[in-house]
């Protein structure tokens, strides 16, 4: 629809804000003037968050704990050096408080680097041999294509140099897609030097396939189908403007307040989340993400096992934003939000509307109607949902990411994933042994998960919060005993992890699984019970590969579905700071903060909460040749934390009550319809048009009588 802006004339930023354009300037020329004889090549620049607790006394008491200063991430490379070098630069004084190098660790793979990998492939004397032996034309190397990926981790090499795995492809034409053609050997680059350094060849060779390409463009499906099937267009208006206001990097919609961050990393950051109850704003989150991901494949053969990318920790959700389009990704009224990166030249990347805010209707918030005047007594409410999303694109899957607020006071994660299947080759009538599906001719796409891990640092009511497990249970006694005589009998058994060890928990449908975030010094004043949002997410399978696998060694927070740790500063991501080319031995992030101290409370003292979810994906062929966008949803619906329904003041759609049907019955003639309209109501007569009503006299008449 359109875009709206918010101009002021006040200051409204904030130590939680991203790095700005002059910002990371200032940073790129900090460290060239420190460093003048480093040729250093940039790989991140990001806000060092403040230390919760220096934040929240500053926000508390903004006259008197000074304000945090505006600090730096930074993380550079050297030619010839090995890991990287990582250090802090405070902006706001201007010098460089911490430089380290740190050795037996690879980068973060940006953009710049993807870019130059397929250069070098299509260009390598070896690589271009063996794409003669697959069945590409000699004089078509530049149809050749790769999906650059981490390499994973591969035993030959180890971590000593920064590795690439080239996934090959073909295009016939450069409007065409490449994964109907994929090839079948796996070139390794060495990013440092530039070069390829060894290509996996299978033992069983699979030529390039001569069928057609598969596409998805309006020009190839106008071909296929003859024309593209009518739809009429739906239009989002808000005539009266949107409900919510943006202050600098904050929002306020519908009695939520929060804080939108974005870095390279995570994506989308929300930060601050509190709740007006009637003039009581009461804190619920200091901090929400989704903190990693894995996409582990399932097919054992050699070199496939390599295939399980961590697309946050490996590529970053933040460097992979894709640019959002006003009525294709977002529809409505809308606000965007921009991002900024460095480039490894040091000059800022700007991404335009990398963030969209807007609105969207929500359906019926609720309803009811009395069945004792044919349910003229009725009174139904209708919700609107705020949405703040990103779309990112990891090679062949784009993830969309939306964080959704909900009038009840429910907050809401969905994840769509869409984009195309990662593809092998494969020879006529080869069998897949069940590791993957033929989606098209000559293409096997392999089985897969996608693995999400949610970062919560929950503030419900305070600081001090407990999770516990809530599980549906039938009571005890059998029937015919005293206590369950009926044997109808069932209850929710809840369990309070007192320390990590205890919190590590998986999903069990058996029991409708839920886990409780409360704070147990708040109690509700009628259940008793202790103040609380609960998490219900019903898509978490299992990580499918064995214990010890590299996959399990190296996604170690997948292992289980809910790990709760005591908060600590600089505890952020689940499969540890620096993610390409580790072993797994020892696991990295969230296993090693657990093996520290398993014992340690997490009852009733400040926490964070991770949780793994996703799906499995057995692919298809209607997921070929590009995906029908998936959903995955998780809530965090508040539970014994309102009063009553939070919502009872959003203006219902519809209220009639007892009396006023009585009295209307008392004055009409028309007994039983005066208040409700038929079915078929002026709406839809707009809908079908007088010709519908035409060929269906008696509706028309109805519809007449009602109105």
């Amino acid at each position: 629809m359109t875009l709206f802006s918010t101009k002021s004339q006040h200051d409204y930023s904030d130590p939680l804000d991203p790095l700005g354009p002059e910002e990371l300037k200032l940073a790129v020329e900090l460290v060239r003037k420190a460093f003048p004889d480093h040729k250093y090549s940039f790989n991140v620049i990001t806000l060092s968050e403040p230390a919760k607790y220096e934040y929240l006394g500053w926000k508390q008491f903004p006259n008197v704990q000074p304000r945090p200063d505006r600090v730096a991430f930074v993380v550079v490379l050297e030619d010839g050096v090995s890991g990287v070098v990582e250090g802090k630069i405070n902006l706001t004084k201007r010098c460089i408080l911490d430089w380290q190098q740190v050795t037996g660790v690879c980068p973060i793979i940006t953009a710049d680097t993807m870019e130059q990998t397929e250069t070098l492939v299509r260009n390598d004397p070896k690589v271009q041999e063996q794409c003669i032996i697959s069945g590409v034309p000699a004089d078509q190397m530049d149809h050749v294509y790769c999906d650059p990926w981490t390499i994973g981790y591969d035993e030959r090499f180890g971590n000593s140099r920064r590795l690439q795995q080239a996934l090959m492809y073909y295009r016939s034409n450069e409007d065409d897609s490449q994964y109907s053609h994929p090839l079948d050997f796996c070139p390794i680059i060495d990013s440092e030097a530039k070069k390829v350094i060894a290509i996996d060849i299978p033992s069983v060779r699979r030529p390039l396939s001569k069928h057609k390409p598969s596409n998805f463009n309006r020009k190839d499906a106008e071909q296929e189908y003859g024309k593209m099937r009518e739809v009429k267009p739906i239009s989002i208006t808000q005539p009266h403007g949107v409900n919510f206001t943006l202050k600098g990097r904050y929002i306020e919609w519908q009695n939520f307040r929060f804080h939108i961050g974005f870095n390279y990393r995570e994506g989308i950051v929300l930060s601050d989340i509190t709740y007006n109850d009637h003039g009581n704003v009461r804190p619920l989150f200091y901090r929400m993400s989704l903190a990693e991901m894995v996409v582990p494949y399932g097919n054992p053969e050699y070199p496939h096992q390599r295939k399980h990318a961590f697309d946050l920790g490996e590529y970053g959700a933040g460097f992979l934003t894709n640019p959002l389009a006003l009525g294709c990704d977002c529809k409505g009224v809308i606000h965007y939000l921009d991002a900024h990166f460095v480039r490894h030249t040091g000059e800022v990347q700007h991404v335009k509307n990398a963030i969209c805010i807007h609105e969207e209707d929500d359906g019926v918030l609720f309803k009811h109607s009395d069945f004792r005047d044919h349910f003229q007594t009725t009174i139904s409410t209708r919700g609107v949902k705020l949405v703040v999303s990103q779309i990112f694109t990891a090679a062949n899957y784009e993830y969309m990411v939306y964080w959704i607020f909900h009038m009840d006071g429910v907050i809401e994660c969905q994840l769509k994933l869409t984009g195309i299947l990662n593809t092998y080759a494969m020879n006529p009538d080869e069998d897949t042994n069940g590791w993957g599906t033929q989606v098209y001719p000559q293409v096997n796409a392999h089985n897969h998960q996608h693995l999400f891990s949610l970062r919560l640092n929950p503030m419900i009511d305070g600081l001090d919060n407990s999770v516990a497990i809530n599980d549906a249970v039938s009571g005890e006694g059998l029937p015919g005993s005293k206590q369950n005589y009926y044997g109808n009998a069932f209850t929710s058994k809840r369990t309070v992890a007192n320390n990590v060890k205890e919190a590590i928990s998986d999903y069990d449908g058996s029991t409708s699984r839920t886990w409780e975030i409360c704070n147990p010094n708040k109690l509700h004043p009628y259940s008793k019970k202790p103040v609380s949002y609960k998490l219900v997410s019903r898509e978490v399978p299992p990580l499918l590969a064995r214990p010890g696998s590299l996959v399990s060694n190296r996604a170690g927070f997948a292992r289980h579905h809910m790990h709760v740790t005591p908060y600590k500063d600089g505890q952020l991501y689940p499969a540890g700071d620096y993610v390409p080319q580790t072993s797994g031995q020892p696991s990295k992030g969230l296993p090693e903060w657990i093996q520290e101290n398993p014992d340690e409370n997490v009852n009733n003292t400040d926490i964070v909460v991770w949780h793994t979810f996703g799906i499995t994906h057995f692919p298809a062929p209607e997921d070929f040749p590009v995906m029908p966008a998936e959903p995955i949803s998780l809530l965090l619906r508040p539970r014994n934390f309102f009063l009553r329904n939070p919502a009872l003041d959003v203006p219902p759609s519809r209220n009639v009550m007892t009396s006023e049907v009585k009295a209307n019955q008392e004055k009409s003639s028309h007994h039983g319809q005066d208040l409700l309209k038929s079915l078929t109501d002026a709406t839809s007569r707009l809908a079908f048009g007088e010709t519908f009503f035409e060929q269906n006299d008696g509706q028309k008449k109805d519809c007449q009588n009602c109105h």
